[in-house]
């Protein structure tokens, strides 16, 4: 009966049928916009393609991570979001590895030590990652890290929906338990290796903890979007309650928070020790258009949502969350701007050029979206066995249904 109330109070379902070719829009609009981009421009084209796949690429691993805290911590509340987040987490293999092919064969283009002798003493400490081969074998190790982690995930959560067996929780645990560990590596090695070395003279020691900060927040942001539109469309509508939405709210404010945290003690490290080799990275990033930028993040991708979301009833107000969410999403995308783009010498983000990075991004968008949802149509919206399934539909059994306290308790660690 109160699943049946949470739904007539619900808006009416959306028309989402104008939007069914939006994807494919997308592709071809942002191909050959992109195409244009690579002809005129081809290390231009190069940083705007590596700089969208990173946004696309934070999404999916903030997502992986979010699948594994639930295995983790055995929550209750995160049962609804867990399918859609294993199908953003799975685009990682082969979907965004296949995006990646052009980075690698644009990497002379991108990355300036693939040009140097290797008489530089930062390139000769950094060998033999720092060739063509070793650029290669190392991206591809990352890859197949995430390709086991993911599959392995998924594969053990799709065969739960059919035997509902207490193996496919315990695997999946298994499974977070080492994965975090390759995540917090691999997921470093990439920001160090695919990110910061466009600029390969600078180095950070929180580096990999700055870039995971804004993959998690993306992800939280995206994963409330998708929340949101699933609830109106009824198809989680019975699962999903209000907490649902506190809950992701209460994780997006805090990753707000820990995420500008990052960046401050970057800043303020780099800055206080003084030295040359590290401090040109931010003396780039105070000249003309940059330092706008670093303005619009400062307060664009703190500030703002920080004191939008600090109200407690605000994290449950979908008109307001919704904005903040899309707001992020563009807030992420500056912030790898601000990391990528001012390895170009002069480049000064002309708004004439600005094309080209968002058709690369227009592009992948619509190639992951296509992927996306086909996967989420071709599966159950929802974990159909979960064992903590009814906790997260507010469903509470009668004491006699209850097993018995010397009996493992179903769904928790036995």
């Amino acid at each position: 009966m109160g699943s049946h109330n949470e739904k007539s109070h619900l808006p009416p379902p959306l028309d989402l049928s104008r939007w069914s070719r939006l994807p494919a829009v997308l592709m071809i609009a942002g191909g050959v916009a992109a195409l244009v981009g690579a002809g005129v421009s081809p290390k231009e084209f190069g940083l705007s393609w590596l700089l969208s796949f990173l946004f696309y690429l934070s999404l999916a691993l903030g997502a992986l991570f979010l699948v594994m805290v639930h295995h983790l911590t055995d929550a209750g509340w995160s049962v609804g979001i867990r399918r859609f987040c294993e199908h953003l987490a799975s685009l990682l293999f082969p979907w965004l590895a296949l995006l990646f092919v052009p980075v690698l064969l644009l990497a002379p283009q991108i990355y300036h030590w693939l040009t140097l002798p290797p008489t530089d003493e930062l390139i000769r400490a950094r060998w033999p990652v720092f060739t063509r081969a070793g650029f290669a074998v190392v991206s591809g190790l990352f890859f197949a890290v995430w390709w086991l982690l993911s599959s392995r995930l998924r594969y053990w959560s799709l065969r739960q929906d059919v035997t509902g067996d207490a193996l496919c929780t315990h695997r999946m645990r298994f499974h977070s338990g080492w994965g975090i560990v390759a995540y917090a590596a691999t997921l470093t090695g990439a920001s160090v290796l695919w990110m910061q070395s466009v600029q390969y003279q600078f180095f950070s020691a929180i580096y990999g903890v700055y870039f995971f900060s804004g993959c998690a927040w993306i992800a939280l942001a995206t994963v409330y979007v998708i929340a949101v539109l699933l609830q109106r469309q009824r198809i989680l509508a019975g699962l999903l309650k209000e907490n649902y939405f506190y809950f992701i709210g209460v994780l997006f404010f805090a990753f707000t928070i820990f995420s500008a945290y990052n960046e401050f003690a970057q800043y303020f490290v780099v800055w206080n020790a003084n030295m040359p080799e590290e401090t040109f990275w931010y003396l780039i990033r105070e000249n003309r258009s940059w330092w706008c930028l670093s303005l619009i993040l400062i307060f664009g991708k703190f500030f703002l949502p920080f004191f939008v979301m600090l109200p407690v009833k605000v994290k449950t107000s979908l008109k307001v969350m919704v904005p903040v969410c899309l707001w992020a999403w563009l807030m992420q995308f500056a912030d790898l701007a601000y990391n990528v783009l001012p390895a170009m010498p002069q480049y000064h983000f002309p708004l004439a050029s600005l094309w080209i990075p968002f058709a690369c991004l227009a592009f992948m968008g619509g190639f992951l979206s296509w992927v996306f949802l086909r996967q989420f149509r071709s599966h159950p919206p929802y974990p159909q066995k979960d064992p903590r399934l009814l906790e997260a539909m507010g469903i509470s059994l009668p004491e006699e249904e209850n097993p018995p306290a010397t009996a493992p308790i179903h769904g928790g660690r036995s």
